[in-house]
């Protein structure tokens, strides 16, 4: 042990003097004032061997700005691009490095606009292109101490000498071709765990796919050697080796250069790749050194819902679990759905037993939650139980526990190892034809007696015939037409209590009228207004855009919350739309607009009483999230705009599409900042984890807003201590002046109840977390059941 603490001490020691150096060297210095263009030379300032260069590079019809690794035949390998996620500019677009010392991007179709590369503290004096692939900006040309460097902000690559620090992660590019965000990350984190994630989600255990497993040694950071390829864990403190996750080459001889590269692919593999230069310069070969996962079919979201990976001639591919079909065959990331018509359920009880069957499958895992778990049962009672659930469509088995779920699933697999279950899966049973009529029947009677039966077999179908189909009209007036009706349309009615209906891209589109009269517009997509039911049902369509990347993920987190939670206190999804990369929510429609409309710009203000049912509503919403759900849900982004009133006035918390959820057992996330400025708890800025009182904190604002009716920033006020409503509220309050915060027509306000009301939103916007109310006690305070002590001041300001 104490042998490869030494190796790895010469080791660290060894990076450190060789970044040293690298930035010591007879570099090429970039002079202020000097530019670059997409198409007009100079378009790169390269290093001083020639092999990485920083500039401008194509992306599909435009331009991107980063840096990359130049190989043979013009080939380059991308290892860091500036401002990843905006989309690719123009060739009329240029470069400097201002004579202020500042790195800048000017765009002609923003009118010459300025957008920062690098985000430094100070001007800079130069600037290079390392050997190493570091670009960096000096403050002083002689002295070349760097006030920024690109190895400090990592995109989806590391490169030799460059290391990994707590809490910094790689994200994989969305495409060979697309070098913008996708869909997995890579993470040290802060408790010393290596971690691999799909992107924007709860990143619990259940949603790892790869993981270091030296949580606990912190603090810790991931060293990359530049000589050897070494990919280590290294402890901050003692620089002790925790783990060697790829221990590199031994001898190097037989080249003149060798840049080691690991990335996060777009499929979600983290790759250490060697780059081989023999001694005329050329690059002679790129060699995968070591890969994770090893298993693809470990990659979390490799195969979409309800399906799952396997191999075949040891290529991996996606299956569909039994009772479903791809949605697209050449697309596995969209997943299975139901091969069959979904069914009308009525109390949880399946009345047609006979249509389904059970299929098992063996050694299978997966990592969703059951909506209910039956203890110490057989296979049988398992396999019984979920036939005559209609909303059990697939079961677990396993030490005598059955655990029931609902389509859709994730993370499904199979594991030959150990803790595999047997999973149960129900499927509609195809009815059977009617075999031919042998014919040994025909051949042993004479045609006269065929013609026979056939003649009074006919006579009686006709007879039959007639007489069904003048009591048929009947039947059809009255019943027929009637259950048809309600087959077409009308299940929609029962479904928004049951499940979520799947609706076709045609079926919205008709319903909307083409998409025609648009309620609102969001960052993800825009809101339209439709019918079902032959004009009789009102729904609003919410069809969302950028679908590969923030629509997905938002389309994602809304099936999630609110798929299969009801509450009166939110807007009820009634069922979606998944074709191709079509995306569409549909939920009940809200006549009566959002809470913001009402307060903020309706002529027609909420009176007293209406104001307090809404902010028992709101308040009842977020408890039902909080802790009346299996698992808590932070809303991420409690505000007016997100508040919806019904055709009775009644409030529905809506847009889900930032929730975060927690495991049944957890109280606090990491994550990063999520939701609307003027809401959010100051806890988001402190990079510490969040819980559901930050949802606590933004519902105080809004109570604020709901008992002034205005906004919590206003400059067009009588005096500026009126600006900031928190602050304005506070003072009122200490100088028992509540009065002032009363708006026109509430003359019939409840001194008493405004007080205690105050008296809750102070509390609900602590600075500490821990101060702040849970959402059950706030309910309770609201109703007048608990008692209201004085609130500090909120914060120091």
């Amino acid at each position: 042990m104490g042998l490869r603490c030494a190796i790895f001490s010469v080791l660290i020691f060894l990076v450190c003097v060789t970044v040293k150096s690298q930035q010591n060297q007879a570099s090429k210095i970039i002079s202020l004032g000097f530019s670059l263009s997409p198409t007009n030379p100079p378009t790169f300032w390269p290093s001083p061997s020639g092999l990485f260069a920083f500039g401008f590079y194509t992306q599909h019809t435009g331009f991107k700005v980063g840096i990359w690794l130049v190989g043979n035949n013009g080939n380059i390998t991308i290892v860091w691009t500036a401002n990843r996620d905006d989309p690719p500019i123009t060739s009329n677009s240029t470069l400097e490095l201002t004579r202020s010392g500042k790195l800048v991007l000017r765009t002609e179709e923003h009118r010459g606009e300025e957008k920062l590369i690098a985000n430094t503290t100070g001007s800079a004096a130069s600037a290079s292109m390392l050997d190493s692939g570091n670009f960096v900006l000096y403050n002083d040309t002689q002295q070349q101490q760097p006030i920024w460097q690109s190895f400090d902000f990592p995109t989806d690559t590391i490169l030799g000498g460059q290391n990994l620090s707590m809490d910094m992660r790689l994200t994989s590019h969305l495409s060979d071709t697309d070098h913008s965000t996708g869909q997995y990350e890579i993470i040290l984190q802060t408790d010393g765990n290596l971690v691999m994630y799909p992107l924007n989600i709860e990143q619990t255990p259940t949603d790892a796919y790869y993981a270091s497993g030296t949580n606990g040694y912190a603090p810790l950071f991931l060293s990359f050697n530049h000589s050897t390829g070494t990919l280590a864990l290294i402890n901050s403190t003692s620089f002790e080796a925790i783990i060697s996750l790829h221990s590199g080459l031994t001898s190097n001889n037989n080249y003149k250069t060798i840049i080691y590269r690991a990335t996060l692919d777009f499929d979600g593999f983290f790759r250490l790749n060697s780059h081989k230069f023999n001694a005329s310069g050329g690059e002679s070969q790129i060699q995968t050194e070591w890969i994770q996962p090893a298993n693809p079919c470990k990659v979390r979201n490799f195969c979409g819902f309800n399906s799952y990976c396997t191999f075949n001639d040891n290529q991996p591919y996606c299956l569909c679990v039994p009772g479903t079909d791809f949605i697209d065959p050449n697309k596995w990331s969209l997943g299975c759905d139901k091969n069959f018509s979904r069914r009308v359920c009525k109390d949880g009880i399946e009345n047609d037993t006979n249509s389904f069957d059970i299929t098992t499958m063996e050694q299978m895992s997966w990592g969703d939650f059951p909506y209910v778990e039956i203890m110490q049962v057989s296979m049988e009672d398992c396999k019984k139980s979920c036939l005559e659930d209609c909303n059990c469509e697939a079961a677990s088995f396993v030490d005598s526990t059955c655990r029931k779920h609902s389509l859709p699933i994730r993370y499904f697999e199979r594991d030959v190892g150990g803790g595999a279950f047997t999973a149960l899966f129900k499927v509609r049973v195809a009815k059977s034809e009617k075999p031919p009529l042998p014919e040994t029947l025909v051949s042993g009677r004479s045609k006269k007696e065929v013609m026979s039966i056939l003649v009074m077999t006919i006579g009686l179908l006709t007879s039959s015939c007639v007489a069904l189909a003048i009591s048929g009209i009947y039947v059809y007036k009255f019943r027929v037409l009637k259950y048809k009706r309600l087959l077409q349309y009308g299940n929609v009615g029962i479904m928004q209590e049951l499940t979520l209906h799947l609706f076709s891209y045609s079926e919205l589109k008709k319903a909307t009228n083409g998409f025609k009269e648009e309620l609102g517009k969001g960052s993800f997509g825009a809101v339209y207004k439709g019918t079902l039911c032959r004009g009789k049902k009102l729904i609003a369509v919410k069809r969302l855009q950028k679908i590969v990347e923030e629509g997905e993920r938002e389309f994602q987190a809304e099936m999630r919350a609110i798929g299969r939670r009801h509450h009166r206190n939110l807007v009820q999804l009634l069922g979606y739309c998944i074709e191709g990369s079509k995306r569409l929510l549909v939920y009940e429609y809200m006549s009566n607009g959002s809470l913001a409309d009402l307060l903020f710009k309706s002529p027609r203000r909420p009176d007293w009483n209406e104001r307090i049912k809404i902010s028992l509503n709101v308040a009842r919403g977020i408890h039902y999230l909080h802790e009346e759900c299996e698992a808590p849900i932070i809303h991420c982004d409690i505000k007016p705009q997100n508040i919806l009133m019904d055709e009775f006035w009644n409030a529905k918390i809506s847009d889900f599409g930032l929730a975060k959820f927690l495991m049944p057992d957890q109280t606090r996330t990491f994550t990063g900042a999520r939701g609307t400025r003027g809401y959010l708890a100051p806890e988001w800025q402190r990079n510490i984890p969040i819980s559901v009182k930050a949802d606590v904190y933004s519902y105080g604002i809004v109570l604020l807003e709901i008992v002034c009716c205005r906004r919590s920033m206003e400059v067009n006020v009588s005096t500026p201590e009126e600006v900031i409503l928190s602050n304005w509220v506070y003072n009122c309050f200490a100088e028992r002046e509540l009065n002032k915060l009363m708006v026109v027509g509430d003359e019939e306000v409840d001194m008493e109840t405004l007080e205690n009301m105050v008296k809750v939103g102070l509390w609900c916007i602590q600075d500490e977390p821990a101060l702040r109310p849970s959402m059950k006690s706030v309910v309770l305070m609201l109703e007048g059941i608990t008692d209201i002590s004085i609130p500090p001041c909120p914060t120091t300001y």
